[in-house]
């Protein structure tokens, strides 16, 4: 698939959403004909699916080049940022856009979805194990720990100012400062 093709489909669902999004808006975007489109892509799903994946890939590696690059606890606070993006508007995550909109009927976007959270999940339960979490403990405070951000990145779309995301992304601190005990 162009690469460059795909990003200008991506940037089209993201500003509009997947139902909103014609394809006349796409072939537009992706300065395609509809044939070329056709043959290239096979449907507007597909593109879909494949913006989806590139989004998700690219976020993933940058996530995990952050994550090795410092202390385990510093790493999970930097993943948590990187993902909410605070500063980032009320445009929100494209991934929770996609989400959000089509997953309870799109069974394909639902199974990536759940994939794409998990292997986000593996690597923050990673990283809590590297700082001294059992492995039960990390398993439960990852999933809460996505909880908030993936909360925080809705709130966010809904127009909250970034000082008061900023506090709510902050209170994992509680979540991180015991790597004993449940909460």
């Amino acid at each position: 698939m162009p690469a460059e093709a795909l990003r200008d489909a991506l940037e089209v669902f993201w500003e509009k959403g997947y139902q909103a999004t014609s394809l006349d808006d796409l072939t537009a975007a992706m300065h395609l004909s509809r044939s070329s489109f056709y043959a290239c892509f096979g449907s507007k799903h597909a593109v879909l699916m494949a913006a989806v994946e590139l989004y998700a890939d690219e976020l993933f590696a940058r996530l995990e080049a952050m994550a090795s690059s410092m202390p385990a606890l510093e790493a999970v606070h930097a993943v948590l940022a990187a993902i909410a993006a605070v500063d980032a508007g009320r445009r929100g995550c494209f991934f929770v856009n996609c989400v959000t909109e089509l997953a309870p009927h799109d069974a394909a976007l639902a199974a990536f979805g759940q994939r794409h959270v998990a292997r986000i999940g593996k690597l923050v339960v990673g990283l809590l194990e590297r700082a001294g979490f059992t492995p039960e403990l990390a398993q439960t405070r990852a999933a809460a720990l996505l909880a908030l951000v993936i909360g925080t990145i809705t709130l966010r779309k809904a127009g909250l100012p970034a000082p008061e995301l900023l506090t709510i992304l902050n209170q994992a601190q509680l979540l991180l400062a015991d790597t004993t005990s449940s909460i």
